[in-house]
């Protein structure tokens, strides 16, 4: 068994098609097909159906699939891990972040990695928690940017950051005129803005919501912040915003406003899988992120209750 028959079957595995598979791995078809069919003889398993021009893959197929994910990933560390070894700071990392935390972090700390280490590549997949955490398990990412916890004993975390929630009320409405701290009591009754189902700072709302016993009562779900902030300086309702993103929406159609101790927050997280090797792109995106969460203070220049 070769390893570039791994790559060959995992290739018409990813296109469901010998020829596309041929083109990408830069090879004829019959002779791709050969070496499939030499990979077939070899374990005494068909590996794909050939349904006319349709490719599916048996359960055998898919079960190999699995193995030589792993086998094809282990080699790449392995070479990763050489060059680290060799102290080059070259390569690529690929690193997944949720849509709530991207646009607020990322800039900065992409910015701090192509100045010290300009040869170095990050490749950026923005999804929500559940796409991440299977491109995790797969293999396919090096590290993702998640609302902690995340339950699944394949990967780790590290806790990189805890960051309070503000509460986002129209700029007429009269706990912005206060300019104090609110409880989560004094919203129970106002209309709710949630982001959709799937985004875990939703998630992380509703949490909080069930700690304080309150059942929100929810009007509208959006897929984005810039949508439930539109609806809040609208007056539709009221809604929760990470610290993070405060700066964005200073205007004066919308309040935002500090929580009460025990104030509501979410802890943000590095997350790998298991023994996943850090390539030199990865722990210099990780070193920039430690950088930026260290020196950023998300309260400086705001009082205990912001009209913006």
């Amino acid at each position: 068994m070769e390893l570039h028959q791994l790559r060959y079957f995992q290739a018409v595995a990813r296109f469901r098609s010998f020829t596309r598979a041929a083109e990408h791995e830069r090879i004829s078809q019959p002779s791709l097909s050969q070496q499939i069919r030499k990979l077939e003889d070899e374990l005494g398993a068909r590996l794909f159906d050939r349904l006319g021009r349709r490719i599916r893959l048996t359960a055998i197929g898919e079960r190999f699939q699995e193995h030589t994910r792993r086998i094809l990933n282990n080699l790449e560390d392995a070479q990763r891990d050489v060059k680290g070894m060799l102290g080059l700071h070259t390569g690529e990392a690929f690193v997944g972040v949720i849509p709530t935390v991207a646009p607020y972090i990322l800039p900065q700390t992409l910015r701090r990695c192509s100045e010290a280490f300009p040869e170095i590549t990050i490749d950026i997949v923005e999804d929500l928690t559940h796409g991440l955490i299977k491109r995790l398990a797969d293999g396919d990412l090096d590290l993702a940017l998640l609302s902690l916890p995340v339950e699944a004993p394949e990967l780790v975390a590290e806790p990189l950051l805890r960051e309070r929630m503000l509460l986002a009320v129209p700029g007429s409405h009269p706990l912005g005129r206060k300019r104090r701290r609110v409880s989560l009591d004094e919203v129970a009754r106002e209309p709710f803005l949630l982001l959709k189902d799937g985004h875990c700072f939703r998630d992380d709302v509703l949490e909080v919501c069930k700690r304080a016993h309150l059942n929100p009562h929810v009007v509208f779900e959006g897929g984005q912040f810039d949508t439930l902030m539109a609806m809040v300086a609208a007056g539709t309702g009221v809604t929760l915003l990470p610290e993070m993103a405060a700066s964005r929406y200073r205007n004066e159609e919308i309040s935002l406003i500090e929580f009460a101790p025990p104030q509501p927050s979410r802890t943000l997280g590095i997350v790998r899988a298991k023994g996943k090797f850090l390539t030199p792109a990865a722990r210099v995106f990780i070193d920039a992120l430690h950088h930026l969460t260290s020196t950023r203070d998300p309260g400086k220049g705001r009082s205990a209750s912001t009209k913006t």
